[in-house]
């Protein structure tokens, strides 16, 4: 990574940056999209002075991934959490905000740190059947990274990352193919794929989802062993609150592409205050056909992310719902330890007329 004078910054440097830093940082980050199209949007535009027709995929989110952390972000389908990982990954460019890396701006970053921030942040896809080339064997697949970021290896690198992921004896699987692996060892090789470069972050799109719950169990256990073993942060994103309280130590609610709530998982887990997240913890399916709970209230879909509705996105859906709720709520600290902050008219005083 290179400083503002173009040097490279040296290892010491980077580890003294890193304890004072977060080591990925997300400040207002913003990702819109525009689904105008064709003449009839375009005269809209023009003669009625109508504004562009916006997907406001991922809105005003801020997060900061520390050292060796793991933070989930949950939220039902749709609710931007993918885009969340591709803009930061690089792969949509920001509409508004700022993504931070070891504290440098990516804004700011030239080729090279483009590169090197690829090294050192990796992605795992939610789909193992269609993230690996069904030409590349085991063995080119985990060494591709590699030879692109000019990194020496040999064979026996490439055997200890395959033992490392599970994949055992390493031997066995370096000259398969992707249609001769099931659907956890493809998304082991995966993960082998990623780590291979010792990145710094992992972003983890759903990567247990599509797996039957055996293999969803190890892959979990896989990544819960991952900050422990190679000192790496994880994003972890997924729609299901059970898995995510199994890896992750930070937890963050996504609606419509808000965060609304952000707590440490045992703290959420226990103690939710917004409507939402308490709905998606009534959700979870507990292994026992005569326990007996409150079913939720929660009603109806999530709304439409292009006509937002005004104020709280979610009041549309709350069983707690006042007239406040028409104007857009702030992010409330609790009880002043700013480690639960919640997005809810509920946990605030109003001023009266």
């Amino acid at each position: 990574m290179s400083n503002p004078e173009g040097r490279s910054i040296s290892d010491t440097e980077e580890e003294t940056t890193s304890r004072q830093t977060p080591v990925l940082e997300l400040r207002s980050l913003e990702k819109h999209f525009d689904t105008s199209t064709g003449i009839y949007d375009t005269l809209k535009r023009t003669l009625l002075g109508e504004g562009p027709s916006l997907v406001r995929a991922v809105d005003d989110v801020n997060l900061e991934l520390e050292e060796n952390q793991v933070q989930g972000v949950i939220g039902e389908s749709g609710c931007g959490k993918t885009t969340l990982l591709r803009t930061i990954i690089g792969l949509y460019r920001p509409t508004d905000g700022g993504i931070f890396f070891r504290g440098q701006p990516i804004s700011e970053f030239t080729d090279e740190d483009w590169k090197d921030f690829r090294r050192h942040v990796q992605i795992v896809f939610q789909d193992p059947f269609n993230s690996l080339d069904p030409k590349f064997s085991v063995r080119r697949a985990v060494s591709e990274p590699l030879e692109i970021h000019d990194i020496a290896y040999d064979d026996e690198r490439i055997e200890e990352m395959l033992d490392t992921v599970g994949l055992t004896p390493p031997e066995k699987y370096l000259d398969r193919f992707p249609d001769q692996l099931s659907g956890g060892e493809k998304q082991r090789v995966s993960i082998a794929r990623a780590l291979v470069t010792e990145p710094d972050v992992i972003l983890a799109d759903e990567p247990a989802s599509m797996l039957d719950v055996s293999t969803q169990a190890e892959i979990l256990r896989l990544l819960n062993e991952l900050t422990d073993d190679f000192g790496v942060s994880i994003i972890y994103i997924s729609h299901d609150l059970s898995t995510v309280s199994y890896v992750c130590d930070k937890v963050n609610v996504m609606y419509l592409g808000r965060i609304i709530e952000q707590a440490p998982t045992k703290e959420l887990i226990r103690n939710p205050k917004h409507p939402y997240t308490q709905a998606l913890i009534q959700s979870i399916p507990i292994p026992d056909p005569h326990y007996e709970r409150e079913r939720t209230r929660l009603k109806g879909e999530p709304g439409d992310p292009i006509n937002m509705p005004e104020g709280c996105r979610f009041k549309t859906r709350c069983p707690e719902r006042m007239d406040v709720c028409d104007e857009r709520p702030y992010d409330i600290d609790l009880e002043d330890r700013g480690d639960h902050t919640v997005a809810c008219h509920l946990y605030y005083d109003h001023p009266t007329e």
